[in-house]
């Protein structure tokens, strides 16, 4: 017997305005007024910026000024060095730039919805029928799950940064949304179409990250065919495989014939590949157990209580096809010799997916205990918000304000009056929304996660609105990189330097400094970065057998480790010149 037994004034859904306007509220701050933050997007706005102001060869082989950035792939890279093109003259490179991911997390978004609209309306899905009528049509339940899917999605609390990045991650975890939406469409139809949009996504997936978990995702899908569909077999390895590798294959192709730089990219690309394959690991299981509970709340409790009340309809689409994809992918998670958060934010779609299956059949006391924790939680973080933001605008309560002004020592704060308006408006919003879930105790399906969902969109809205300057602050190099660009003469040589690439993406943008290229040995200048914290160094070092001379040394005001120092070639005379 099915698990779900509903009258049809659970099912009404949220409008399409509010549902786009509550994913542009979700998106935006933090991508509008920040610098390219360390480490991982101002690495990804550097291959971006490189690709836009360069040439054939910094589009096949992704690189930060002549720093090689062989892991991973282009196609995030490729689709924002378009955006910085088309947009940059008006909006600046770094917010044309975030064009990119906004566009990601959009489909991604969308993708969810529509599987889970998709799946929701399927037969096997449908509520019972009550003794008198007034079920939902399917329909209407369909767009409902839908909806509840989409909140628990942008609850998610892995997804907040990462979807905020100029970073592979962020198209990743949509593209892999995507081919879920293909896939739902292909068992449904069993069309050629379907299959093709289901091998272009695969392809597109090799050119974010990599082939193995496309591949994972096309075994998965295998198997299941094969129990279920087995009519889809010959369409996955004779349609869907092939594209797949013809989309992928082109830029191996064209990067082998090219040799950007006098080197194939796609070589070290490919070992990159095989480093994300290991044996399982005890640490690579602890840092799953240790960082996914927070990582997919509050998708993951949904999740696993859908999966055991739908467990006497074990063969059903909507539980078998996410649940399917979410077990490819969590082995190789378990594979993955490095614990890293790229290897669990895959797993969020199917996650707010089956999640909202989940949301039918929950007790109503679960339902109210996930609120309340939502509401304890989510508003007191608000709280500490607004008090850290007032403490450091009026030095009260002194405590909070010593602290933060430690972190970043030398920051003057300045009131922003609309952040300020933005932010309370925010939060009026908020005690608005709690109240409306209190007093009228709503029915509809998707009540449990509203509040989730619009207590982090809050939360992190407080953070990109009034910690935004002291955000970029400690996490920007724009600062230093100023200062090296004043060290340095009008007309500038080569530099030659050993910075990470975050730190050479910034100094590159912020301070314009013309970083050696692939085949420059010949360098007049010399930054290096350490963590040696005396300012005492060396006014002369050798280095390659050359003498440089220390001209300028600096830091950025919120790392006491990190240093810089710039150094001038010394050019002696040769023996019997005078």
């Amino acid at each position: 017997m099915k698990p779900v037994r509903l009258p049809a004034s659970a099912t009404h859904a949220l409008p399409r305005w509010a549902l786009f306007a509550l994913c542009l509220l979700y998106i935006l701050p933090g991508l509008i007024g920040r610098d390219p933050w360390k480490p991982d997007d101002a690495a990804g706005f550097g291959i971006m910026w490189t690709m836009a102001h360069g040439s054939l060869f910094d589009w096949l082989a992704p690189n930060i000024v002549g720093l090689a950035m062989p892991d991973e792939g282009p196609l995030a890279f490729w689709l924002g060095a378009i955006c910085i093109k088309l947009f940059g003259w008006l909006l600046g490179d770094p917010m044309a730039a975030r064009i990119a991911p906004i566009s990601f997390f959009l489909l991604g978004s969308t993708s969810v919805w529509y599987t889970t609209y998709l799946l929701g309306r399927r037969p096997e899905a449908q509520p019972l029928k009550l003794a008198f009528g007034g079920q939902p049509e399917p329909r209407d339940f369909g767009r409902t799950l839908a909806d509840g899917a989409l909140l628990i999605y942008l609850g998610c609390l892995g997804l907040l940064v990462h979807s905020h990045g100029t970073t592979t991650e962020a198209l990743q975890v949509s593209l892999i949304a995507f081919s879920l939406y293909t896939v739902t469409r292909l068992f449904e139809s069993h069309s050629l179409r379907s299959a093709m949009a289901f091998g272009l996504v695969l392809g597109l997936l090799v050119l974010s990250r990599g082939w193995v978990v496309p591949l994972a995702l096309w075994l998965g899908v295998l198997v299941l065919a094969s129990i279920r569909e087995r009519a889809l077999l010959l369409r996955l390895i004779l349609v869907a495989l092939p594209l797949a590798a013809l989309v992928a294959g082109a830029w191996i192709f064209a990067s082998q014939q090219v040799q950007p730089y006098g080197n194939a990219p796609s070589d070290a690309w490919m070992a990159w590949n095989v480093r994300q394959i290991g044996m399982p690991s005890w640490s690579t299981l602890q840092y799953f157990l240790k960082n996914a509970i927070w990582f997919a709340w509050p998708a993951w409790p949904f999740a696993i209580w859908a999966i055991y009340a739908w467990r006497r309809q074990h063969e059903a689409l909507h539980i078998t096809l996410p649940l399917t994809f979410f077990a490819s992918l969590l082995v190789l998670a378990l594979l993955n010799p490095r614990g890293e958060e790229a290897i669990l934010l895959p797993l969020l779609p199917m996650l707010a997916i089956l999640a909202a299956f989940g949301l039918p059949t929950m007790k109503r006391g679960a339902i109210n205990a996930v609120d309340w924790f939502s509401v304890m939680m989510l508003s007191t973080c608000a709280s500490f918000i607004w008090l850290g933001w007032i403490a450091k605008q009026t030095g009260w309560p002194a405590q909070i304000a010593k602290n933060a002004f430690k972190i970043a020592p030398g920051f003057k704060p300045e009131f922003n009056l609309l952040s300020f308006i933005v932010a309370a408006a925010a939060t009026a919003g908020w005690i608005w929304i709690v109240h409306w879930r209190i007093s009228r105790r709503p029915s509809v399906l998707w009540r449990a996660v509203v509040l989730s969902s619009g207590g982090i969109i809050l939360c992190w809205l407080l953070l990109m609105t009034l910690w935004l300057p002291w955000g970029n602050y400690i996490k920007s190099y724009a600062g230093v990189a100023q200062q090296v660009d004043a060290a340095l003469p009008k007309v500038k040589r080569c530099v030659d330097s050993n910075v990470g690439a975050s730190q050479r993406a910034s100094f590159a943008y912020f301070g314009n400094v013309p970083f050696a290229r692939f085949g420059d040995k010949n360098c007049d200048y010399l930054l290096l970065q350490d963590h040696h914290r005396g300012n005492d160094a060396a006014q002369t070092i050798t280095r390659n057998k050359l003498q440089w001379q220390l001209i300028w040394h600096g830091r950025r005001p919120a790392d006491r480790d990190e240093r810089f120092r710039l150094y001038r070639r010394i050019y002696t005379a040769q023996p019997g010149q005078e």
